[in-house]
């Protein structure tokens, strides 16, 4: 009997994407929302690749493998899963270039004032016509550029800012010793002496117990006065209070946030509320973007295939490809 893979969430332009990903062999299920699905295909899937909300696990009774769209899975219940005995994968190298550009594209804004000058130019186009005002300018060849986490994204951050000849240090812990070596950068130790000697710091971390707030309070009174701070990895790493404390403060100069916390933005949160009302203390030194760093059409197909590929591989030659969950994973009866 051929074995079946279910997509809870798939819209219909991805599905000639996905059939060509997972090759022949297999019979599919295509379904554009989760609560379309019906038990009797929630029960057969022997793969499930998108979604599978928590009210519908207990419907599975032949899954053997659950992939995820995305990179963070966070918002998964891994350990239930594995309980289960259903291995659960990410997709963590759809949109690497991408996140990756975006975090240079923040920096850029900053650095070089794009932003700035776009909104003073409109609202006084001969009085604001002035090339040198730009206040947070620096020539990018004298700047150190930090990376936290040193993975797919982070790596590729860091090429993109040897490329502009700066100076390049990591802090990541889990990276293996000589790993610096490998691409041309330093290693910091801890990430308060990464902090204290960087003029961008960039995130490119998971969300995890011991991330969330990772960036608060001890690691900005750390930092060297006038840093940058860009996140394009997970909200809940910075802790937004802290960073509205240290921008007050001018220990953080700038900062261009990609993911907060809450999302959408949280008007009541003190940063968001000061940048919405354009506060003279914040105006210009913080630029949002809204979790959009990973998106283009190339990134969005390759995230539906690389996904579908690895749940397939799985189920025609056990290849188990990316799995977050091998710690919870408990033998199917």
């Amino acid at each position: 009997m051929a074995m079946r893979i279910l997509w809870p969430n798939l819209p219909a332009e991805f599905v000639p994407v996905v059939r060509d990903a997972i090759g022949s062999g297999f019979e599919t299920d295509f379904c554009a929302n989760a609560a379309d699905v019906t038990d009797e295909q929630w029960a057969n899937a022997d793969a499930v690749v998108g979604s599978c909300p928590p009210q519908y696990i207990d419907k599975l009774r032949k899954c053997r493998i659950f992939v995820k769209y995305g990179v963070g899975y966070d918002d998964v219940d891994i350990e239930r899963f594995g309980k289960l005995g259903i291995p659960v994968c990410n997709t963590p190298d759809y949109g690497t270039r991408e996140v990756a550009d975006h975090a240079i594209a923040l920096m850029m804004t900053l650095a070089k004032s794009v932003a700035y000058h776009d909104q003073e130019l409109r609202s006084d186009l001969r009085a604001n016509w002035r090339p040198a005002h730009n206040p947070f300018g620096r020539r990018l060849s004298v700047c150190t550029f930090g990376v936290v986490g040193m993975g797919r994204i982070g790596t590729a951050a860091a090429r993109r800012a040897k490329a502009f000849d700066m100076d390049v240090v990591f802090y990541d812990p889990y990276q293996p010793n000589g790993y610096q070596f490998a691409i041309g950068v330093r290693r910091a130790d801890t990430l308060a002496e990464l902090m204290g000697q960087c003029d961008f710091v960039s995130i490119h971390a998971p969300l995890t117990p011991e991330t969330r707030n990772l960036m608060g309070a001890e690691a900005f009174a750390a930092a060297k006065r006038g840093m940058i701070l860009i996140n394009t990895a997970r909200g809940p790493i910075v802790d937004i209070d802290a960073l509205y404390d240290a921008m007050k403060e001018g220990i953080v100069l700038a900062a261009g946030l990609d993911v907060l916390p809450q999302e959408p933005a949280n008007p009541q949160s003190r940063l968001i509320a000061a940048w919405q009302r354009n506060e003279d203390w914040i105006r210009h030194r913080l630029v949002l973007t809204p979790h959009s760093a990973f998106y283009t059409p190339e990134s969005m197909r390759d995230n539906r295939a690389f996904a579908s590929r690895t749940a397939a591989r799985y189920l025609r030659d056990g290849r188990l490809d990316n799995c977050v969950n091998k710690q919870f994973l408990v033998p199917r009866s």
